[in-house]
This record gives structure tokens, sequence and C-alpha cells, in this order.
């Protein structure tokens, strides 16, 4: 059995439910001791007791709040936008998500960052020391602008109202990774689960930040702070680094896409399509 499956079970309000990383997660996380309340702007698929609702809609988060252990915030605009987008769907709805939790005693969030909101940094040449939590924020694009105002208003949050947060920066959450870059930053399904589960229990996080990745071979940022949480990670991308380099290629750092932490975001961000 589990840690997750011995501890006692409590009721996440999972936001973002019909995305990439909500429907891996909404399907994986029970298993771990977590009842889902579900929310999304779009209904989700197969689950009619879900929440339908925007971010935009204070009334809204406050009644899908209600009554939560904690928060597990998926929801937003995941790719790049523009300005206007980003500001009402990320910065606006995650401050009246905070707001709602503030306001119904919630304590715990669990927010889902991005390694774009380091996306500038330089990609760490072979033998470097791993890129710590503690660098500072050099956002790639407004969605990765995005992810510094919400680890900063976690922070506020934090020190202003006592509500604790897990700031995951977030790599690529996919069945396998698809490029030679997702190499270093891939988290398997099972690893997020697992990595969300001990974000969402861990005592004394007060803010923490922590990179989201498995136990990547070609890692390039420090899970240290992440296992500190009782994050042990049991994949590895390597299982699929001889496909990936036969078809794409070693990464080559004197490529503008691949010269830095967030690859294609910093030359050709793809487009949210909404």
């Amino acid at each position: 059995m589990s840690a997750g499956q011995s501890a006692e079970r409590r009721t996440v309000l999972l936001t973002g439910a019909s995305g990439g990383v909500g429907t891996l997660m909404r399907e994986l996380l029970p298993s771990h001791g977590h009842d889902l309340r579900l929310l999304d702007v779009v209904p989700v698929p197969g689950a009619p007791d879900a929440i339908t609702a925007d971010l935009a809609d204070r009334d809204a988060l406050r009644a899908a709040v209600r009554g939560t252990d904690a928060i597990l915030h998926l929801a937003g605009i995941s790719l790049e936008s523009t300005f206007e987008k980003i500001l009402r769907a990320n910065i606006e709805g995650t401050y009246n998500l905070y707001e709602a939790a503030r306001a119904e005693g919630v304590r715990r969030i669990v927010f889902a960052s991005s390694n774009h909101a380091v996306g500038y940094m330089p990609w760490p040449a072979p033998g470097a020391p791993p890129l710590p939590v503690d660098a500072p924020h050099r956002p790639d694009t407004f969605y990765g602008l995005s992810k510094c105002f919400g680890e900063d208003l976690a922070q506020f949050y934090w020190d202003k109202y006592g509500i604790e947060t897990v700031s995951v920066r977030i790599g690529s959450c996919f069945p396998e990774p698809t490029s030679v870059r997702m190499l270093a930053v891939w988290l398997s399904p099972a690893d997020g689960a697992h990595l969300f589960d001990r974000a969402l229990r861990a005592e004394g996080v007060g803010h923490s930040i922590v990179y989201g990745s498995s136990a990547n071979t070609r890692t390039v940022w420090d899970l240290e702070p992440t296992r500190a949480l009782g994050f042990d990670p049991r994949d590895d991308s390597e299982t699929f680094a001889a496909k990936l380099i036969a078809e794409q290629g070693e990464l080559d750092t004197t490529r503008p896409d691949q010269a830095h932490l967030g690859g294609a975001f910093i030359t050709d961000p793809p487009i949210w399509p909404r």
C-alpha cells in the first residue's frame, strides 16, 4: 500500500480538470487517498458532477472551494497567448482562487507553476551544477510571466494570511517524452501524481517552490527541495533517449531554441488555441 493510500482521505478541489495534466491527475490521484471535486471552464468528460465555471466567477469559486481540504490549481492558459488573455485567466483567475481559499478557510494550495518562469536561464553546460529553485525569475513568455506572478502571489498569501502553497515548476507531464529537450524535464504521470500527493500532504511547507520532474538521468535542475516533500520518483526518461536522439539528434545549445531552459518558448512559442 502506498503512503497516499494509507493516509487519511482528503477532499481536494482540482481546477483545470479537463486539461492535459488535469485529465491524468483525476485518474491517478484518487488512488493516493484524495476525493476530487472537479472544476473547469468547459464540461469535464465523463464527470457529470463536475463544476463548470470560469475563474472570473468569484461566487462559483467560493462555492467550489467551500468544504475542501486543499486545492490543486491546474486551471488557466497553458501556452502563450496575448497579455490580455493571460491576464484574465492566469493572473486575475489565480488571484480569485486565492481569495476564495482565504474566504473559505482553505489552508493548502498546490500551484501549477512552470519551468517557463525561468525559461530565459541558459541551458546548463554538461557537468554544471543543477539549476536551483532560488534562481531569479526569468520568464520567457507572458505565460511564464503569469507563473512568476502566481509564485509571488503564493508567497504573499503565506506571509499575510498563512495559506501554505507548494509551487511546482512542472517540466513536461506526458505519458512519454516527445523531444530530446524533454528528456531533462519529463515528469511521468505516475511520478506527477506522487509529487502532487506529497505537495498536498507535506507539513510545514510555508511557501515552497520545487521543480517537477522524474528521476531523469539528464536532469538539469535541483530536485532536492522536491525530495524534501517526501517525493521519491521512480521513472527515468532515459528509457526513451535512444529513439528520440536517433530521430532528432542530440541537444544543440548553439541553436536559439535549445540554448535556454524554455526551449521553443524562447523563439516560437506555441499559441493557446482559444
